[in-house]
């Protein structure tokens, strides 16, 4: 094997900063308030959909638990159809 040369060793020391700066917000309390900030808002056609898209953040989150965006999308799409199905027998009693 060749000896690595300065512009390899440049970048992999820049990659250790920024892991180093990074590791703050991964700590557990920080995530749960990074995840709490998925929402869903009911719009005016009476659909629950999330507020916001998931954040470059929230996804590196969701990929420490083997979960990522479609997770959310899929689950947020779940709890509107469970909203709307009993909206819907609300109004029928």
């Amino acid at each position: 094997m060749g000896r690595p040369t300065q512009y390899s060793v440049s970048l992999s020391q820049e990659e250790n900063e920024k892991l180093e700066k990074k590791q703050n917000y991964m700590t557990v309390p920080a995530a749960i308030r990074e995840l709490e900030k998925i929402e869903m808002t009911r719009q005016t056609d009476n659909v629950y959909r999330l507020d916001h898209a998931v954040t470059a953040k929230q996804k590196k989150i969701l990929e420490a638990f083997g979960m990522n965006e479609g997770n959310i999308t899929y689950r947020a799409g779940e709890i509107s159809n469970t909203l709307k199905k009993s909206n819907i027998q609300k109004e029928r009693r």
